[in-house]
């Protein structure tokens, strides 16, 4: 508004002049009319004038008619002498008016000559007025309009401006919305068809490496020819140390065997209504090969590489949980660590999905336990420990720095970030 203000006074002065020209025009118009109202005095004047000498020229006629005939009559009577004096007074009574109207006459011509030529310049004056006018408004309509298309073009350049930043924001959105249908079908609650297509040839590979295997670490003859009951070995074990688990050495090979039948279970037949903490979604083959690295070549201690997203990262974490669950029953205690609230949260619901718990398996003295801080973790460990249970530490992807302090504890499994790739869950 302020930026209008030296517009509109400059308007207002640049109207000063069209103004004034408007009130000499009407004097001028008013001086015409008054020249008017004159000329026609004149006229009435220049008419009483003739009628005058009319009369005048009709009198010297009568005088010269009587002239005439008491010339020829040669009048004797004296009262004919006194009427020709009386009426040869008149004719110069007359005479002497009709030099003054005479006088009179010329003067009101010199007047209306006069007025005239002041008509003519008046005329002239209300030309000039005219024309000065008509330059002042076709300048002013020529400013208003540079000002309007000013105007609109700021204006048009605003909208602009406001319709290049809704359109950067619509993209940010789409590619917002597009990540999360992508976040979608890849999430644990079932993996899309087009995943599997694209996962099918390393599928097919992978299955046909893992049952080679199985098939050659069969034919091994590593263990006696007659093993010891499981239970008989957990029997003579001391009591008060707690075991500790080593998949990858030969006293485990049972464990191993029974690892890989859950897996392949969880694999090739889910299902989707199983009891509590058993695995309740799809498995495929890329999530079988992380698990069973941790499993048989890191011997339950190491970081496996992330899966892109926490929701496939809690996927694998629910399929370790499900089978140590399953090897060591209720003495298994799961201990998450994640940076911020709403990352243990996700890690909450996602298991409570993948495995089939509710809230009440979440809490200190319970199944999983969460945890914002590494010492808390580590404290908690220790007592498990000490009450002959058996910690499982998992680390969510965002911790950048490790607490040395996890590392002792004899299962752990940590989601190493990909350096080439962002995640997709950033608070």
């Amino acid at each position: 508004m302020n930026s209008d203000e030296p517009k509109i006074h400059e308007q207002e002065q640049e109207q000063q002049p069209v103004a004034e020209a408007f009130d000499e025009q009407e004097q001028a118009q008013q001086l015409v009319v008054e020249v008017f109202d004159e000329q026609e005095q004149e006229q009435q004047l220049l008419a009483e004038a003739s009628d005058r000498l009319e009369e005048k020229s009709s009198i010297d006629e009568v005088v010269v008619q009587l002239s005439d005939e008491g010339v020829a009559a040669q009048p004797s009577e004296p009262f004919q002498a006194s009427e020709l004096e009386n009426l040869a007074e008149q004719s110069a009574e007359v005479a002497t008016e009709s030099f003054e109207e005479n006088t009179v006459v010329a003067n009101l011509a010199q007047t209306v000559a006069d007025l005239r030529l002041q008509e003519q310049e008046l005329r002239q004056k209300i030309a000039v007025l005219q024309e000065t006018q008509s330059q002042i408004l076709s300048n002013q309509l020529a400013q208003t309009q540079a000002v309007v298309e000013r105007m609109v073009q700021e204006g048009l350049t605003e909208l602009e401006q406001r319709k290049q930043a809704l359109q950067i924001a619509v993209e940010q959105l789409e590619r917002r919305r597009e990540r999360i249908r992508a976040e979608m079908r890849t999430s644990f609650a079932g993996v899309s068809q087009d995943l599997a297509i694209r996962v099918q040839g390393f599928k097919d590979y992978l299955v046909g490496s893992l049952q080679d295997l199985a098939s050659a670490a069969e034919q091994l003859d590593l263990a006696p020819a007659k093993e010891p009951p499981r239970l008989e070995v957990e029997e003579s074990r001391p009591p008060e140390k707690t075991p500790t688990p080593k998949f990858a050495e030969q006293g485990f090979q049972e464990q191993a065997r029974q690892i890989r039948k859950i897996l392949d279970q969880y694999r090739t037949l889910p299902d989707y209504y199983g009891p509590p903490w058993q695995l309740r979604r799809t498995f495929e083959p890329i999530h079988a090969e992380r698990v069973s690295n941790w499993f048989f070549s890191q011997g339950g201690r190491g970081a496996i590489k992330t899966m892109g997203s926490r929701l496939q990262n809690v996927l694998v974490a629910s399929a370790t949980i499900s089978v140590m669950r399953t090897l060591y029953g209720d003495r298994l205690r799961t201990l998450i660590i994640a940076n911020t609230p709403e990352r243990l949260g996700e890690w909450r619901r996602g298991l409570q999905d993948c495995l089939g718990i509710s809230r009440a398996d979440f809490g200190p003295e319970r199944g999983i336990v969460l945890f914002e801080e590494a010492p808390a973790l580590v404290q908690k460990a220790d007592r498990l420990l000490a009450q002959k249970q058996l910690p499982l530490i998992l680390i969510d992807e965002t911790e950048d720095q490790v607490n040395l302090s996890l590392l002792q504890f004899p299962l752990w499994l940590a989601f190493a970030p990909d350096p080439q790739q962002m995640s997709t869950y950033q608070y």
